[in-house]
Order: structure tokens, then C-alpha cells, then sequence
């Protein structure tokens, strides 16, 4: 009986915690997280820094660590950094306060492309994130080598997300 109150409590408490998602001009997050993508496993991590009520910019940054045997990757293959802008929709859906999705655009050393993701808060400063990433015009159109190919291919990130104000 004393564990079942105990879990009722839990629950109600969690559902009490207020994070806010997204709330305009002047927030900051952080989100520090793995990044898959064929033939390599790496590190992601990210700013942004809200510029409207529904509008952000950012930087990205990622390295590539687990590099498959079939590729013969140096550094300027593992690493890309990315300036981005988001569209921070979470309050447009009025899914939850808590929640926010944020489809945008990006520029990397590798790329021109897009992306899509997701943040959920569980407390005013921490949550978990997830991102989908994929290249719409890549700067090298003949065919790329398999360490060409490193961050200039769809990836698939998931981590934490700190809010930073």
C-alpha cells in the first residue's frame, strides 16, 4: 500500500513541475547529446538564442567518434559546426507548455540543409531533445567517399536540453 502512495505521489509531483519550452525573446538553451549517422556514432551539441516569440537562431557543432572501418576519416571530415534558424512552434500547436517543435534551416561547412526537432522540459531547467538533420544542397556534388560523407548525410540526434535562464 505505502508503495502505491509513494508512486501516486511521484506522478502527481511530476505533473506539477513547470518547464517552459519555449518562451521568446532572450531564451537560451543548450543541448548536448549522440549523434547517428550511417558508417558513424558522434557528439552533437547546440545553442540557440531566441530572437521572437516564435523564432531562434543557433549554432551546432558535431564530431564524428565512431567511425566505421570502411572510411579512412581525418578531423576536417569528423567535424562540421552549423549556423541555424528555427521556427519554435511548440506554443503555435498548444500541445503542451513543455513541449516544443522546431523545424528550421541550417548552413554547415558541409551543407545547406534542414531539420527537425523536438524538446521536452521536465523541470524549468532540464529536458531531453531530439533532431532529425538532413542535407538539402550539398557543396560537393560529384560522388563523395564514405569520410565525405560524414555530416553530409541525414543524422539522427538525441540527448539533453538545459535551459539556460
Amino acid at each position: 500500500m505505502m508503495k502505491k502512495i509513494m508512486m501516486i505521489a511521484c506522478l502527481f509531483s511530476a505533473y506539477l513541475v513547470n518547464g517552459q519550452a519555449f518562451t521568446g525573446s532572450g531564451d537560451q538553451k543548450m543541448q548536448i547529446g549522440a549523434s547517428f549517422q550511417e558508417h558513424a556514432t558522434g557528439l552533437y551539441m547546440s545553442y540557440d538564442y531566441g530572437l521572437g516569440e516564435n523564432f531562434s537562431i543557433g549554432v551546432v557543432s558535431s564530431y564524428a567518434l565512431g567511425v566505421a572501418s570502411v572510411t579512412d576519416a581525418g578531423f576536417e571530415d569528423r567535424f562540421d559546426v552549423k549556423a541555424r534558424f528555427n521556427a519554435n512552434i511548440g506554443s503555435v500547436l498548444n500541445i503542451d507548455e513543455n513541449f516544443d517543435l522546431y523545424p528550421g534551416i541550417h548552413f554547415s561547412l558541409k551543407n545547406f540543409g534542414g531539420h527537425l526537432g523536438a524538446r521536452y522540459f521536465f523541470s524549468k531547467g532540464f529536458g531531453l531533445f531530439t533532431e532529425a538533420a538532413f542535407p538539402i544542397a550539398k557543396y560537393n556534388n560529384d560522388d563523395l567517399t564514405y569520410a565525405e560523407k560524414l555530416n553530409n548525410q541525414f543524422t539522427f540526434n538525441v540527448g539533453a536540453v538545459f535551459n539556460l535562464n
